[in-house]
């Protein structure tokens, strides 16, 4: 063996010592191909997007490259460094596609097309590759139950009866009134007000839309239908995505006969329009035709969805989605559009009924906050001054150390705020302007309550500009104008000050995403609630195997003493957002809003 030889045998030698004495829950690492075939000492399948930390991307308002006032898509690569450095390791981008924008996206034009406004594909396939290269992943919208208008199947569907695209969409004739006046099929609402049924005066038939008057409905019992979108979904994952963010897709199924609902069923339609005859069997096809042919990752947005019907949708023999979002966590803030407060064990029992009704073949999303919910810290911590920066940590703690995917919302990891909206020109949201129409205009509501209750509870507080320095616009676009306002707190909360303070919250998310990924029982470990009506604390243990963590959550303003009950120790403390040093014993001595994770 000569010199050469020599030194490339020891240099192979040393890559696979050191790749063999990598740490299988190593922060960002792509997963080996036998990771799936792995289970944990509780039983659960090893899986990549089980151990992922998932990071939404609203496209609009994240970075804009070009001063036009509108976040594109080479505006988010020119910060993947950002959010590598975070922790995360998935990308959640919302819709990207070809759109009018009647809904900020969700209306698509062109599923194959990228929205002019955000950039071309060039640009699609730049932000993957960046994201490839520093051992990421992305997931992308799958918007399939409507279409926009403008969609070329639309445009052929309405022209006439016979077209081929007729039945790609739900078209029906009115029927009489007792004046003898034509009315609609029937009496399903719009999820933006009025109802679901529209005229279209080329066939003088009605058109179904659960949403938007320009999203009608696709017919999803035309296998011509499912084809396409099956088609469609291939397209990107050969282009090398890695799985989807299903929107309502439980409603992709409806009844045809279209009975009128019930006033019972008129307060909650969703849970109708979620229970169409062909649901599952639809989901159960599109896993085999797409899904069970690449290792993806997909999420189901669970519109009218119960606790209990979960496993329906995610229990792994069935082979349907992954996971999927329940809305009882992030939803109990409030009732129907409205306000409402919340209580701490309230919130704890959600929890609580999420782990006993999801068994080791189904798996959870633990989220607070996305794109259509107000800003994280303003709706579970406490925005004031003395108590953000406290609170908006303590709740990184809790949702990186539930038993579940965590899914972070792009500025959460700043501590945004809601912003102060004051008029209803300050909104751009269809659902908040239609309410306006039907609420306010009509004189049900005073504009004044109406604004004041948007302020806690509207989407737009989601997607004002991400704030990354203290320059005009927050650094969001060096245009003039952004498409929607900044928050004025921009100088005192973005992106520049957080990276500069190794005390930020941003830096403390880092922190937490780096325990998660090397304390395995923070990602499968068991989970026990060890004090459900305590109206503060919040105290539970993830344990697996051997590996127990105590996690400990001061809930308040006020400084508490609080003894661990269960004739539990504090063991070793691993973290905590307000530097405390207590540790190994049985009372703790919190501070406001103090959080603290310790190993047994």
């Amino acid at each position: 063996m000569n010199r050469t030889q020599f030194k490339l045998t020891i240099l192979t030698a040393l890559c696979a010592l050191m790749l063999s004495q990598s740490f299988p829950y190593h922060l960002n690492a792509q997963p080996s191909p036998a990771a799936p075939e792995t289970t944990t000492p509780n039983g659960y399948t090893r899986k990549w997007w089980k151990e992922a930390v998932v990071y939404q991307v609203y496209p609009r308002s994240f970075k804009d490259s070009n001063g036009d006032g509108i976040g594109d898509l080479p505006g988010i690569t020119s910060e993947l460094d950002y959010l590598h450095g975070l922790g995360v390791n998935v990308i959640w981008l919302s819709p990207h596609y070809d759109s009018p924008n009647a809904d900020n996206g969700y209306d698509i034009r062109d599923y194959r097309k990228v929205m002019k406004e955000f950039g071309t594909m060039d640009d699609f396939d730049a932000l993957l590759k960046g994201i490839k290269q520093r051992h990421m992943r992305m997931i992308i919208d799958l918007v399939v139950n409507h279409t926009s208008d403008e969609h070329r199947w639309f445009v052929e569907s309405r022209k006439s009866k016979d077209n081929p695209y007729r039945d790609y969409y739900i078209w029906r004739t009115g029927k009489p009134g007792p004046d003898g006046t034509e009315l609609v099929p029937n009496n399903d609402p719009s999820f933006f007000f009025g109802s679901a049924w529209q005229k279209d005066p080329a066939t003088n038939e009605f058109y179904l839309h659960y949403f938007a008057v320009k999203q009608p409905d696709l017919n999803w019992d035309n296998p011509k239908v499912r084809n396409q979108v099956y088609d469609l979904m291939k397209f990107w994952l050969d282009k090398g995505v890695d799985g989807f963010r299903m929107d309502v897709i439980p409603l992709i199924s409806k009844n045809q006969a279209f009975p009128d609902l019930t006033p019972e069923q008129l307060q909650r339609p969703d849970i109708v329009y979620a229970h169409g005859p062909h649901r599952d069997e639809y989901l159960q096809e599109m896993n085999r035709n797409v899904m069970a042919k690449y290792d993806v990752m997909t999420v189901g947005e669970a519109l009218g969805i119960s606790l209990e019907e979960t496993p329906l949708l995610v229990d792994e023999r069935r082979r349907e989605l992954n996971m999927i979002f329940d809305f009882a966590t992030v939803r109990i803030n409030r009732q129907g559009r409205q306000w409402k407060d919340w209580t701490l064990p309230g919130l704890k029992a959600v929890y609580d009924r999420q782990d006993a009704a999801l068994d080791v073949h189904s798996w959870n999303t633990i989220f607070l906050s996305n794109h259509d919910n107000p800003r994280l810290v303003s709706s579970f911590g406490d925005d004031s001054a003395a108590n953000r920066v406290a609170s908006a940590k303590l709740l990184a703690t809790m949702l990186l150390s539930l038993k579940g995917t965590p899914f972070i919302y792009q500025g959460d990891e700043l501590g945004m705020t809601n912003f102060p909206f004051t008029r209803i020109e300050d909104f751009d949201d269809i659902e908040v302007k239609n309410g306006y129409k039907a609420d306010v205009l009509t004189g049900n509501v005073s504009a004044a309550d109406y604004i004041a209750n948007l302020r806690r509870t509207s989407r737009d507080n989601a997607r004002t500009p991400m704030q990354w320095d203290n320059s005009a616009n927050a650094g969001f676009t060096s245009g003039t104008k952004p498409w929607l306002a900044v928050n004025p707190n921009y100088t005192q909360i973005n992106a520049k000050e957080e990276l500069a303070d190794a005390n930020s919250i941003y830096h403390y998310y880092q922190r937490m995403i780096t325990l998660r990924s090397k304390s395995p029982a923070l990602i499968y470990g068991d989970y026990q609630n060890l004090d459900p009506q305590n109206p503060t604390i919040f105290a539970y243990t993830r344990t697996l195997g051997s590996e127990k963590c105590l996690v400990v959550l001061n809930f308040s303003s006020a400084p508490t003493t609080y003894t661990i009950p269960g004739n539990l120790k504090a063991g070793t403390l691993k973290i905590s957002n307000l530097g405390s040093s207590e540790q190994q014993t049985t009372t703790l001595h919190l501070k406001p809003w103090e959080a603290r994770i310790y190993m047994q």
